[in-house]
């Protein structure tokens, strides 16, 4: 599938096949693939996934979304957290394969964009989150597979469920598995006149 036939197929899907299972090794070959490749800011990756197996925890999970049917009918189900402090702990660690000379710039470039800057960083792993989610579910639609982006829960309950580390954030879930439903039409989409400003507003 070329990346143009993944976008216009991916859809929004709010039922899944609850006896369709993605095998263990296929969600890590899934999921490894979006990490060795999906971009982030400065490389810092700051994405820190949670796959949700635990069919009690899921039950809870889906208490506090509205009462989805996505949270237990997908094969795969993901609360996508991102870790804030990545730009001061990671910073090192993920360029060093590159250069001395290239490691001391980048590190340096990290350290004067974020310290004291908390929105920004906040900001910034929202940012890489929604690139990783983007990446998972056209990838997943690659692999025959049908997904769902989700923001309709109580974000503190669910940092509570997950046992989110205090420098975590929840950015969103996406759910992946086999549609059991046909999706629903697009509509409303913008024309290209009211949406795009050339130089500024």
């Amino acid at each position: 599938m070329n990346v143009i036939d993944a976008i216009q197929q991916r859809r929004a899907i709010k039922r899944f096949d609850p006896g369709f299972k993605i095998s263990d090794a296929d969600k890590k070959k899934l999921l490894s693939s979006v990490m060795e490749n999906a971009p982030s800011a400065f490389n810092l990756q700051h994405w820190r996934p949670v796959l949700v197996e635990n069919v009690e925890l899921r039950k809870q999970i889906r208490e506090i979304a509205w009462d989805q049917p996505q949270v237990t009918e997908s094969s795969l189900l993901i609360v996508l957290g991102a870790k804030v402090s990545t730009w001061e702990a990671d910073a090192k660690h993920v360029w060093e394969g590159a250069a001395p000379e290239v490691q001391n710039i980048m590190v340096g470039a990290i350290n004067q964009y974020y310290r004291d800057r908390p929105q920004t960083q906040r900001d910034e792993v929202m940012r890489s989150a929604g690139i990783f989610a983007q990446t998972l579910m056209l990838l997943a639609q690659e692999h025959g597979l049908d997904s769902c982006p989700m923001d309709g829960f109580d974000f503190d309950a669910m940092a509570k469920l997950i046992n989110l580390p205090e420098d975590h954030v929840v950015c969103l879930m996406i759910a992946v598995g086999k549609s059991a439903s046909q999706p629903y039409p697009r509509v409303g989409k913008l024309p290209y006149d009211n949406l795009i400003t050339i130089d500024s507003f």
